[in-house]
């Protein structure tokens, strides 16, 4: 796969098939973005010029399974909705958002595999009947499959739990990317309020600090500094003051197994959002 975009691209891993053997099964890519905030559907830029490319360069998936920093619960839920509802969970943005749908069909039987995987893993598991998408979810699926012809179904985030659970949320979706599921992960590099200016064309200097530092530490063979962000890396705390928007990234990167990922990184909105993107590369025939 090459696109367009690499311009913009820092690659932090080799992109390199793993090995196949006959009884391995391809691989589906595992995908994280940066979702910014709701507006940048009305003037997408480099962000969502990147996110159409991948969408159409990507291997089409099966179906999508969204895990949002949008929808949190105590325990890890599944949306068993067969006609998910356009969630518009946010306010004072332009009016012309707030008409924008996405209307994928769901994806029950998804979630159902979902269940079973955590249940199989001793991970607590619940499902919502109606539960439709956020706008973690279906911004960058907008512009990622715009025909919305892929069912999709989220997975809530618990922030009270962790890196280090998410990890393992990661990890036991892993089976998923052999039948052709994507998990797009959805989030934020960075997410301080603080650090945002309108009109702002550099990056602010801590924001950049921290996309830089979390890049090299997903290159990294461990993740033991990554797991422990807020104390070991610069400004990690600040970064974040709270969790739920990085917490996506480590369900990514549980399921993404072993290998580096890939680093897309169109810029900064705001001044202070690090708009990056990675991307864990499929396996074999699609």
């Amino acid at each position: 796969m090459e696109l367009s975009f690499a311009r913009s691209r820092t690659q932090i891993g080799t992109q390199t098939n793993q090995p196949q053997t006959p009884s391995m099964k391809p691989l589906h890519p595992v995908l994280f973005v940066s979702h910014g905030a709701p507006d940048l559907l009305l003037d997408p830029g480099t962000t969502g010029q990147l996110w159409s490319e991948l969408g159409a360069s990507l291997p089409r998936p099966s179906a999508i399974l969204a895990v949002s920093a949008h929808w949190d619960c105590a325990v890890p839920t599944v949306s068993l909705a067969t006609a998910p509802e356009t969630i518009h969970d946010f306010g004072g943005f332009p009016r012309a958002l707030y008409s924008l749908r996405y209307d994928a069909p769901g994806a029950p039987a998804l979630a159902q595999r979902v269940e079973g995987l955590f249940t199989a893993a001793g991970i607590p598991v619940s499902a919502a009947s109606t539960r439709g998408l956020d706008h973690g979810a279906w911004a960058p699926l907008r512009l990622l499959y715009p025909a919305a012809d892929i069912p999709v179904t989220q997975l809530a985030i618990q922030p009270q739990a962790g890196p280090g659970w998410h990890l393992r949320l990661g990890e036991a979706l892993q089976p998923l990317r052999e039948e052709g599921v994507l998990i797009l992960a959805s989030g934020a590099v960075t997410h301080n309020f603080g650090w945002l200016t309108v009109g702002a064309t550099q990056p602010y200097p801590a924001a950049e600090a921290f996309a830089d530092w979390l890049a090299e530490q997903l290159a990294g063979p461990g993740h033991e500094d990554l797991l422990d962000y807020r104390r070991t890396a610069p400004h990690g705390g600040a970064a974040h003051p709270t969790e739920e928007h990085l917490l996506p990234l480590f369900v990514a990167l549980g399921a993404g197994g072993q290998g580096a990922p890939q680093r897309f990184a169109p810029g900064f909105t705001y001044g202070g959002l690090a708009m990056d993107v990675y991307l864990w590369p499929g396996s074999g025939a699609a």
